[in-house]
């Protein structure tokens, strides 16, 4: 089977330059690299203008847009491969990674996507925790990630993480990463609604911990900054975990999925519970977190029947199976 690796990059060259020296040395040698660059980029250009690409058949895809939406479905219609597998600048693979990707689709035709472990290096120190419960959605709506503390053996799972995902080019097909996803950079969540579709149309999802990347969270030039608390990051991460879980469950477990939101939430998506819990710890920061959450709900809500009535209009088509 053919490798294609598809790398969203912008502005930090010393991390792609370790991506890429990580992908030369793959036990099984890549097919096709393709690097998709924002075109006002000019640090990532100078850079691979001189970058050596010994081993590497090097491709560059250009995208106006900003966002990694954008920018992975630019590089999606640039493969060649049989399969592509998704990793950011900022990771470095392991050197067996492609030949344990391949193994997997190899061995089982109904596999549609293959997912695992991102070692996070925090400086000098990486997280080494543990959880057998890794990308699993609850029947409520909760989403449970844990991809980077991932063990034990190769199992089904229903999310996987945007770092370490790699997909069957012929269960793709037309798909690509939603367009609605809010943010101008990490759009967070974007990974969800392309795994829930392959999963709908009857791909398994598979996540094994020894499918495996360093990763070294790299600065982020949008208002996403990681650990730090920002009312427009939270409401989009909100408004497209919203949107993604409105369209992919039940009419019931969506009612299930709001009541459960409003009134407990999570520490990422405050609800009520989490307001009252973290009010004694955080201070009036988190009036600041529940508002901006509830609006991400509110926000998500009303894309969800946007959606809904322009596909009653005919104005948009329905979604079709893959």
């Amino acid at each position: 089977m053919r490798n294609t690796v598809l790398i969203p990059t912008y502005r930090r060259p010393q991390d792609l330059l370790r991506c890429l020296s990580a992908l030369q040395v793959q036990t099984k040698p890549v097919d096709q690299a393709i690097v998709v660059v924002r075109d006002t980029d000019t640090e990532t250009w100078q850079f691979l203008s001189q970058f050596s690409p010994y081993n590497l058949p090097l491709q560059t895809v250009t995208v106006t847009q900003p966002g990694v939406v954008a920018a992975l479905n630019a590089g999606l219609a640039a493969v060649t491969g049989d399969i592509v597998s998704i990793t950011d600048d900022d990771a470095a693979p392991h050197p067996d990674w492609l030949q344990k990707i391949t193994a997997h689709f190899q061995t089982d035709g109904c596999i549609g996507g293959v997912g695992g472990r991102d070692w996070v290096h925090r400086g000098e120190n990486i997280e080494d925790g543990s959880c057998s419960i890794v990308g699993r959605l609850q029947w409520f709506g909760r989403v449970i990630g844990n991809h980077h503390l991932g063990i034990g053996e190769p199992r089904e799972v229903d999310v996987l993480k945007g770092v370490n995902m790699s997909f069957r080019t012929q269960a793709i097909g037309k798909l690509q990463f939603d367009q609605r996803m809010r943010g101008t950079g990490a759009q967070v969540h974007f990974e969800m609604a392309f795994t829930f579709a392959l999963q709908r149309a009857g791909w398994k999802i598979i996540y094994d911990p020894r499918v495996a990347v360093d990763h070294y969270p790299a600065q982020r030039f949008d208002e996403d900054q990681r650990q730090n608390f920002n009312e427009i990051a939270c409401t989009n991460l909100v408004h497209n975990e919203t949107v993604v879980l409105l369209e992919h469950l039940s009419p019931l477990r969506r009612i299930a999925f709001l009541f459960w939101a409003i009134l407990v939430g999570t520490k990422d998506c405050f609800g009520l519970v989490q307001w009252l819990r973290f009010f004694p710890s955080q201070g009036t920061i988190v009036n600041k977190k529940l508002q901006a959450s509830l609006r991400g709900r509110w926000q998500g809500w009303q894309t969800n029947q946007f959606k809904i009535q322009n596909q009653a209009s005919g104005t948009l088509p329905y979604p079709h199976k893959i």
